[in-house]
């Protein structure tokens, strides 16, 4: 029979992210399990380390230990479920208490994440792509709205978010600090655009000072309009200029 860490090697999608009991997009952020040895991607940096997992406690417990990337030389404690290709994990931050329970409360340091495995392949995107960034979304831009699954997003998350596009490049910042990073390419004729290393692919409008996004989830088939509805995986936004 195979262990709970033999069940976990692959790629898993955050489709679910709260942390300190405020809701954030995930954003196509990804963890890899390979070995004994955990990558975090998209998720503003590149976080290694390893993984250990115990099966034998209530709830089940795993600890990781970071070697690479901004927390090297720290350590995360926290409890999981596993169920086929769902799992679920609360996550304490480096130098906080283990949770005991699959919640995030605000003054805890706590994460609560859902993932679902990957069983899609990326698309291959070389680094140097014949498609081009757009240059009018180069700069800044402050977020106004964002609805996610059809529901708004805590108007925290919305009030401190920024979207950065340098090249074609683009960086999320919440609070100052990156969240999500990926490479973009536009076609400014269909006003689609896409983020290879998410996986995920949207349409765009830019109107003035104001641009609005539609993304699906990573793998899923590009939108072809702005609308929101309950359960559709859709996040949709408006940003200004800053």
């Amino acid at each position: 029979m195979k262990t709970d860490l033999e069940k976990l090697q692959g790629a898993w999608n955050i489709v679910s992210l709260e942390m300190e009991g405020q809701k954030y997009p995930p954003g196509g952020s990804r963890i890899v399990i390979q070995a004994g040895r955990f990558t975090s991607l998209n998720m503003g940096a590149e976080y290694e380390g390893t993984v250990t997992v115990d099966e034998t406690t209530t709830p089940r417990t795993f600890d990781l230990a970071f070697d690479k990337g901004p927390e090297s030389g720290n350590k995360a404690l926290g409890i999981y479920e596993l169920s086929g290709d769902n799992w679920k994990i609360c996550l304490a931050l480096a130098g906080k208490k283990r949770p005991t329970e699959f919640v995030s409360k605000p003054g805890t340091g706590h994460a609560l994440e859902l993932l679902k495995r990957d069983k899609g392949t990326a698309k291959q995107v070389p680094a140097a792509d014949t498609r081009a960034a757009a240059t009018d979304l180069e700069g800044e831009w402050m977020m106004v709205s964002c609805m996610q699954d059809g529901k708004p997003m805590d108007a925290r998350f919305v009030k401190s978010a920024r979207r950065e596009f340098r090249g074609n490049t683009t960086t999320l910042l919440v609070g100052g600090k990156p969240m999500m990073k990926s490479r973009f390419f536009v076609d400014t004729k269909a006003n689609t655009i896409d983020y290879p290393d998410l996986r995920q692919e949207g349409i765009f409008k830019v109107s003035g000072n104001t641009l609005n996004t539609c993304v699906v989830a990573a793998g899923e088939k590009r939108p072809c309009d702005f609308s929101a509805a309950p359960g559709d995986g859709r996040t949709v936004s408006e940003w200004k200029r800053v």
